[in-house]
């Protein structure tokens, strides 16, 4: 299937995705804020999560609809960037109504990127807030930055630096997918030592390098490399689609899409780590035959994701002066740097 015109997750309309990273602390945050509420639901299976409002969307809970989602560095201390998306909805107006009151509904995951080098001094919440407020001001519904930006800035693999990728996929019936992930995890995603990634196989055209499969393989490596303290990974995920899903639908979506981190990552979903993926759907295109129709929109989704993943860690820029992590996968393997520093310019 086709990518969409931006290959980002802002091909699916109604979508705004902002980006802010601080290279001194070597950490970001990415707000995602739909022009109306949108249809959501989670999937946790790494074994360390760090969230916020995850149980609004289990299955159970009673609210339906979000106002924002936000993915951040900084572990536990980047939990609060959440507070200050959901204080720029309310004073909007945007929330989840009881009378006279608004509540916005802003879930929030997080990765450990606290030990990359950076300055991690008088590290606090605060930090956070205010590039929670930054990525705000950068938010967009067309072009965002990937690659080293917003939480997947102080992001780590295994052998490579991690980052921020995005894809998409339009799909018949006029259905649109796209995909955002946070590369943070334990495990690699490139196949051993070679520069080619596990996903190549999803790969549109060239997004992240158009290597194919190695010309000589005997397998993977045993052991996987693993980074040296198992404790220091996430992967965030998040799919959406103009699908008019109901929550039930969209975990089914979230479930479906976990299959992309499997694809992607070697190993995944580890003990110590936080993957997650969290499912949006924006309710513009009805399903007529849902069933059918659901089925194919997951199995895009995780597609998606995996190309996502490999497309933040390709587009990782060179490693900042005092980087104590692995380096960039162009450091390595002499690709292409990512463009210039704009949340408003082209991939």
């Amino acid at each position: 299937m086709a990518s969409g015109p931006l290959n980002l997750i802002t091909d699916v309309g109604g979508l705004t995705v902002g980006n802010a990273d601080d290279d001194r602390r070597m950490s970001g945050v990415t707000v995602i804020v739909p022009t109306r509420p949108v249809v959501a639901a989670v999937d946790v299976r790494g074994g360390g999560p760090g969230t916020r409002e995850t149980d609004a969307l289990s299955l159970a809970g009673s609210v339906d609809e979000i106002h924002g989602l936000v993915l951040s560095g900084g572990s536990a201390f980047g939990l609060a960037a959440a507070s200050a998306v959901q204080a720029w909805l309310a004073l909007k107006g945007i929330g989840f109504r009881v009378r006279e009151a608004v509540v916005p509904i802003v879930p929030q995951a997080v990765l450990f990127d606290l030990v990359n080098g950076g300055d991690k001094s008088g590290l606090d919440g605060d930090v956070y807030m205010a590039l929670a407020r930054q990525a705000l001001a950068n938010a967009s519904p067309l072009a965002f930055r990937i690659g080293s930006a917003g939480a997947g800035y102080g992001a780590t693999t295994a052998t490579a630096r991690g980052g921020l990728g995005s894809a998409s996929a339009v799909v018949p019936g006029g259905f649109v997918v796209g995909a955002l992930a946070a590369v943070n995890p334990v495990g690699s995603v490139t196949m051993g030592a070679t520069a080619h990634f596990w996903s190549h196989p999803l790969e549109h055209g060239t997004e992240y390098g158009g290597l194919g499969p190695p010309p000589v393989w005997s397998g993977p490596p045993d052991p996987p490399p693993l980074k040296g303290a198992v404790a220091e990974n996430t992967t965030l995920a998040v799919v959406a689609t103009n699908a008019r899903l109901t929550k039930p639908q969209a975990y089914r979506l979230a479930v479906m899409a976990h299959t992309g981190l499997a694809r992607a990552i070697h190993p995944v979903h580890t003990p110590l780590d936080g993957d997650i993926v969290f499912a949006l759907a924006t309710g513009d295109v009805a399903l007529t035959d849902p069933h059918r129709t659901l089925t194919l929109l997951g199995g895009v989704a995780a597609d998606a994701l995996s190309r996502a993943i490999s497309r933040g860690v390709y587009h990782a820029s060179p490693v900042p002066a005092g980087w104590t992590g692995p380096p960039a996968y162009c450091e390595q393997f002499g690709a292409t740097p990512p463009r210039a520093k704009s949340d408003r310019s082209f991939p």
